[in-house]
């Protein structure tokens, strides 16, 4: 059985099979390290070790194909337990920091099984972070224990404002995360322990529309590059989960992301804003919000930055339960373009493969490269989406946003250019089993639907399709188009929906 090595440290490492088989393997397999059985009747495409030893070769084995590793090399190794008194106090965010201030380059901080009571940990260059199996790190409950960090500040080097935190696409103060970077390169951050927001136990999820700043992430990384974080549970999060913003390779592999799906607002599970090279592998989402949610900042950040979220792969992943399974936008102002998701399984969210963008986001929100291929759905209500009348935020039931009227293209018209979807594979559906809506001025450009499979649930009950103003809920819909330049169906298989199987509205070309 061939796999290959995704991601080394100097104490864990992933693999994934090469294989064609989405998130689970179609056979359970057997691991062996040095000869030594370590892992039994494994049943997903991605697995890891743990508690490896620095600077080491190492033999891993699945049947009769091995693969020859060598963890990285460290200088120093330091443990969680030196920093703490003989009984540790109610917050051990001090200690922790200390721990982690005190590493040299290419140090190994070793965070030993044990609660830790925290508020914010700030971590800085070239370190890797082992955070063991049943160590759990327990956020802050109380919201007044977290610094504010101002949006934006003036450079003195630059005409641009050095940005600091974000909300939904704009500068904004923010209380500072529970694990946080800014400005740092060369981080992995490893294990098999738990970072808990708990925010269940706090007031974070209350009045959330009435905060006078944005709420902290579980995880949130900024300017930084050569970023990895490997086999983690995240989870509980007072607002996004993980936010990597403005960052440059970096690897997320076989993490576990949890929310409560019924009363945790904006819980998204993975947030990557103005990023470059970015791999999401193996990772199982179950959240209150949009599993991973693609976005490059609203309209003065896509126009003074034009850094678009780019070179992103999505590969073996299960989301579980969310809003969306994999959505680009809507807050995409800088575009985002060349992305591949395959291998990937959705279980019961609200819509599957969804884009949303609208007017006001910008000439430079430029959507375009876009391949979904072998995905499977299950119980997604609406697998496919494109909607380019978005309606959320304060703004967004303006006139200007929901008129359906031909308005003049200029500076802040977006555009969403060539997506194929390919084995897409949907069980279950209920609203409808596809809806893409162009702007009449700017219509999507390309969408191909091919060798793919949906149905829709008998008993299913009806529901909005995408989030716009103006349309009435629907049920058992089939392929529903409106402002589209070109369509191309090949062996595209559809049943349970009632009355036509694709609705053209103001298409120009349509192929099957």
């Amino acid at each position: 059985m061939k796999f290959k090595a995704l991601f080394i440290s100097a104490t864990s490492a992933c693999f994934e099979l090469v294989n064609k088989d989405i998130y689970y393997s179609s056979k359970k397999f057997d691991v062996y390290l040095n000869d030594e059985l370590k892992l039994v009747d494994v049943d997903t495409n991605v697995f890891s070790l743990y508690n490896l030893e620095p600077n080491r070769e190492y033999v891993v084995r699945v049947d009769d194909y091995e693969l020859t590793f060598y963890t990285d090399n460290v200088s120093v190794i330091l443990h969680s337990k030196d920093f703490f008194n003989q009984s540790k106090n109610n917050d051990d965010t001090l200690a922790l920091q200390a721990a982690i201030n005190c590493l040299p380059k290419d140090g190994l901080l070793v965070i030993d099984e044990g609660e830790y009571h925290i508020t914010s940990l700030f971590l800085k260059s070239n370190i890797t972070i082992d955070i063991k199996k049943g160590a759990q790190l327990l956020a802050n409950t109380n919201m007044d224990a977290y610094p504010l960090i101002p949006g934006e500040v003036e450079m003195y080097d630059s005409n641009k404002k050095l940005q600091l935190v974000t909300w939904e696409g704009n500068p904004f103060v923010t209380k500072s995360s529970i694990i946080t970077a800014f400005h740092c390169q060369n981080i992995k951050l490893v294990g098999e322990g738990i970072v808990d927001g708990q925010a269940q136990l706090s007031n974070f999820w209350k009045d959330v529309k009435n905060l006078p700043w944005g709420r902290p992430r579980d995880m949130f990384f900024n300017d930084c590059k050569h970023l990895y974080v490997h086999g983690l549970t995240i989870q509980n999060t007072p607002c996004w989960t993980i936010h990597p913003y403005f960052c440059d390779h970096t690897g997320w592999y076989d993490l576990r992301v949890n929310n409560p799906g019924d009363h945790a607002p904006n819980t998204d599970g993975m947030d990557p804003e103005c990023c470059h090279d970015i791999k999401i592998i193996g990772v199982k989402f179950s959240v209150g919000d949009d599993c991973i949610a693609v976005k490059s900042g609203k309209f003065y950040i896509g126009k003074t930055y034009k850094k678009p979220t780019d070179k992103l792969v999505i590969r073996n992943c299960f989301m579980n339960r969310g809003h969306g399974g994999i959505v680009l936008g809507s807050e995409i102002g800088a575009g985002t373009k060349d992305i591949s998701v395959e291998r990937c399984l959705f279980v019961g969210t609200d819509r599957g493969l969804r884009i949303k963008t609208r007017r006001g986001r910008g000439k430079d929100s430029v959507i375009d490269d876009i391949l979904f291929k072998d995905i499977k759905m299950v119980d997604v209500k609406t697998p496919l989406v494109i909607n380019m009348f978005y309606f959320c935020d304060p703004d967004g039931k303006t006139e200007y946003v929901y008129s359906k009227d031909k308005l003049p293209v200029d500076d802040r018209t977006p555009y969403i250019g060539k997506f194929v979807f390919d084995q897409i594979h949907a069980t279950g559906a209920e609203y409808a089993l596809g809806w893409f809506y162009g702007l009449p001025e700017q219509p999507i450009g390309s969408v191909t639907i091919k060798n793919s499979s949906f149905s829709m649930k008998e008993d299913a009950k009806p529901g909005m399709p995408a989030m716009m103003s103006y349309i009435d809920p629907q049920c058992k819909t089939g392929f529903y188009f409106n402002n589209v330049k070109e369509i191309v169906f090949e062996n595209v298989k559809a049943s349970g929906y009632k009355g036509d199987k694709v609705i053209l509205n103001n298409v120009s070309s349509f192929k099957e």
